[in-house]
């Protein structure tokens, strides 16, 4: 009888719990995120059944209004708030609410022209040097690697090229070593070098290949009108040979025009051939290159023809699955919108390189470049009227395929703080 009762007890207690599972209110909990982050001014509704109330633990930041249905946010300051969500009196969940500074950029999409400085000179490889009837490569003798910069020679700091042949024929007429510089990654290092007489071309050698600059092009992502600061590329830019980032100690960007298309196929990707402008007007500078791209101040402000006026961005937990639209230039200087599909998109915390799965869905720009292509990596991408980030990489096995950044990751790389100063980043 008592094991008949318990089982009857634990039965009715189990549809209960099946029962308030798949209740509304239940649902509408579940689905009420743990993070919502806005802009100032920015409002958000949230759904709630009748029992539903809210509290919020601070007011300053976030102002709240509710009705039946609904409870209404509005980012008032930049600020974090957190909410706390009660049913029938009871407290159930808090909520963080964090609201960002009012922030709208310029959307890019034009091709620029880039040209990089290094920081002193890159050692590209090594050759050998004909000295003495043998064959050997001082600079790999004094442990110099591709790779490194050389940044200083006889304690004296290298810009160019140019400025190597110097120390190296008095080194060799006095037959004194060289003392070098170098930077290999976060370490540096000191060596000596001693110059050889290559026997054949009498004259006196490192043993080195090296490399002052570094050119190509690419799509701007975006420019802020008050800072004049911009982002492009999305992307760093490695040395052709070493692989290696290029650290950079300046640079410039120009406007430039695309001449043609080698259209992408599967395992090979295409490319956008263009070439300078032809006054080689510098628009800009370039002070970081890094894994988000290439980033400085223009000298001027710059127009795309097609979205002139500045928009809103979204954070990366603000994107979602489904339309959107790059804007890049195929032909001239024209730049054009392109239907893509945000096939994924992860809301990162922390910043990542690689934050959405993209497919282009334009037939156009299918027809014309069979996808994503090489110098298309920067293009903006447009979502519900908001910057949401910008291409980076394509798929080599799908080329109408490929990676974007999220635009918040960028805007944090070229200094442009949306987060109040004193506010933990939280997105």
């Amino acid at each position: 009888m008592h094991d008949w009762f318990r089982k009857a007890i634990g039965g009715i207690l189990l549809v209960s719990l099946l029962m308030l599972c798949f209740s509304k209110p239940v649902h509408q909990f579940i689905q009420i995120p743990g993070n919502i982050t806005l802009f100032e001014g920015q409002e958000q509704s949230i759904a709630k059944a009748s029992a539903m109330s809210v509290t919020d633990s601070n007011g300053e930041n976030v102002s709240l209004k509710e009705s039946r249905e609904a409870i209404y946010l509005e980012g008032k300051q930049p600020g974090a708030d957190q909410l706390v969500l009660e049913f029938a009196g009871i407290p159930i969940k808090k909520v963080d609410v964090n609201v960002l500074k009012d922030l709208k950029v310029y959307p890019g999409g034009q091709s620029i022209g880039v040209k990089l400085n290094t920081l002193g000179v890159l050692v590209v490889g090594h050759h050998l040097v004909y000295a003495g009837g043998e064959k050997r490569s001082p600079g790999e003798e004094a442990g110099i690697q591709t790779g490194d910069i050389i940044t200083k020679i006889n304690g004296k700091k290298i810009n160019n090229m140019a400025e190597v042949a110097p120390f190296v024929n008095e080194a060799g007429k006095k037959n004194e070593p060289l003392d070098i510089s170098i930077q290999r990654g976060e370490e540096k290092i000191d060596t000596s070098l001693q110059p050889a007489m290559d026997d054949k071309e009498k004259t006196y050698k490192l043993g080195l290949y090296i490399r002052d600059s570094a050119a190509g092009i690419g799509t701007m992502t975006f420019y802020e009108p008050k800072s004049k600061k911009y982002g492009a590329l999305g992307h760093v830019i490695s040395d052709m040979d070493t692989k290696k980032p290029i650290v950079v100690d300046d640079g410039q960007i120009v406007k430039s025009t695309v001449t043609a298309i080698e259209k992408g196929k599967n395992g090979t990707p295409g490319e956008k051939l263009a070439r300078f402008s032809a006054n080689r007007e510098v628009i800009g500078n370039i002070t970081t290159n890094s894994p988000f791209g290439i980033f400085g101040k223009l000298s001027k402000s710059i127009t795309n023809g097609i979205m002139d006026k500045p928009l809103p961005v979204a954070v990366a937990n603000q994107v979602k699955e489904g339309p959107a639209q790059i804007l890049t230039v195929t032909d001239g200087d024209e730049v054009e919108a392109y239907d893509i599909e945000i096939v994924s998109t992860i809301p990162q915390k922390f910043p990542a390189t690689k934050g959405m799965v993209l497919k282009i869905v334009d037939p156009k720009l299918l027809k014309k470049t069979g996808g994503i292509v090489q110098g298309m990596s920067g293009s903006p991408i447009v979502q519900d009227g908001k910057i949401i980030g910008a291409v980076t990489h394509v798929f080599v096995n799908d080329p109408t395929s490929g990676y974007g950044v999220h635009i918040e990751w960028m805007l944090h790389e070229a200094g442009i703080n949306i987060y109040k100063d004193d506010m933990e980043k939280a997105s």
